[in-house]
């Protein structure tokens, strides 16, 4: 198969980059490196002629098309990503979303090319806060979604991407187009950057570098995290191997096992062997006034899990100790 990744030289991208190559496919990888790198695929580079890297962006229409209409599948991650990112360039955020996306699923729909769009746990936004405040229960992909104004910075990420669902979504009910949509929840791992606002590496960071761990709100906050390899896997075989395709459906991907982000300083407190303080910072000191963060997001995994099979491999302390390999070798 030909496989088209756009954002493919990013952290989720160079990862399934490499797990399509090892099983065979060619690969293009598109990427405007505006946050992705070329180094994070070094890797696929080693695969030759199948594997080819294209410096572009997708809004850029004839590109897209040309691209989409010479494979056999594409793989859509390209997105503005880390809170402080998508606060700082609130206008990019949206138009890179809507605009490449539509681009996207246009030269896709029309080459009927097979199509993964990736979204993210945030469009639930609050609503395990609101629905579920003994903490029971966690996020099926026909959950209620509570999300806030867009006069609210946090919110503008989730409706961009909730915004794209749709549009895949549309076209597939209208038009029968081959498109399956993914929520992300956290997925970390070696060469997630620390720039942004990423947790894990920005925890690991400051530990391995005798700082204060930086835990914004109480820490009381609790969250899922997912290896980056399990996420490559899962969108892998979501898209090329189902013994039935799964056009038209939402699917999580993410990691059951919750731990509060005070656990997790201090869980990695432990592994790094440092002294370092963790220090609780108020949101509106790093995010301005009126942030909003919600308790909990776990997702329920039951659905893909019959779909293909697929539960993640890695725990979280396995995580953890790659991560800090990974920022160790590279200091």
């Amino acid at each position: 198969m030909k496989v088209l990744i756009t954002g493919g030289a990013g952290f989720i991208g160079s990862h399934l980059a490499e797990k399509c190559l090892a099983e065979g496919h060619s690969v293009t990888a598109l990427d405007d490196l505006s946050t992705g790198t070329q180094d994070n695929l070094n890797t696929a580079q080693t695969y030759g002629t199948r594997f080819q890297f294209i410096e572009g962006s997708v809004e850029d229409t004839k590109l897209v098309h040309d691209l989409v209409a010479a494979h056999d599948c594409v793989y859509h991650l390209a997105s503005v990503v880390g809170v402080k990112r998508v606060l700082a360039e609130p206008l990019l955020t949206v138009r890179e979303g809507l605009r490449g996306t539509d681009a996207v699923l246009e030269a896709a729909d029309a080459a009927q090319v097979p199509t993964l769009i990736a979204s993210t746990s945030e469009v639930y936004g609050r609503a395990l806060d609101y629905l579920d405040p003994e903490g029971s229960q966690r996020l099926a992909e026909d959950s209620v979604l509570v999300l806030g104004t867009p006069a609210r910075h946090r919110w503008l990420y989730a409706i961009t991407k909730l915004a794209k669902e749709a549009l895949a979504i549309a076209y597939h009910r209208q038009k029968g187009s081959p498109f399956v949509v993914v929520r992300f929840f956290n997925t970390v791992g070696p060469r997630q950057s620390p720039a942004y606002g990423m947790v894990i590496p920005n925890f690991v960071q400051a530990a391995l570098q005798g700082r204060p761990i930086p835990v914004y709100g109480s820490g009381q906050q609790r969250r899922s995290f997912l290896h980056v390899q399990d996420a490559a896997e899962a969108i892998y075989r979501l898209l090329l191997t189902p013994s039935s395709p799964p056009w038209g459906e939402i699917f999580n991907v993410g990691n059951p096992h919750e731990i509060s982000i005070r656990e997790l300083a201090e869980l990695v407190l432990q592994l790094v062997g440092t002294s370092s303080a963790i220090e609780y910072i108020p949101y509106e000191e790093s995010y301005g006034p009126g942030f909003e963060d919600m308790q909990r997001r776990t997702p329920d995994i039951t659905k893909i899990t019959q779909w293909i099979g697929w539960k993640p491999q890695k725990s979280l302390s396995q995580i953890l100790e790659e991560v800090i390999s990974y920022a160790t070798s590279s200091a």
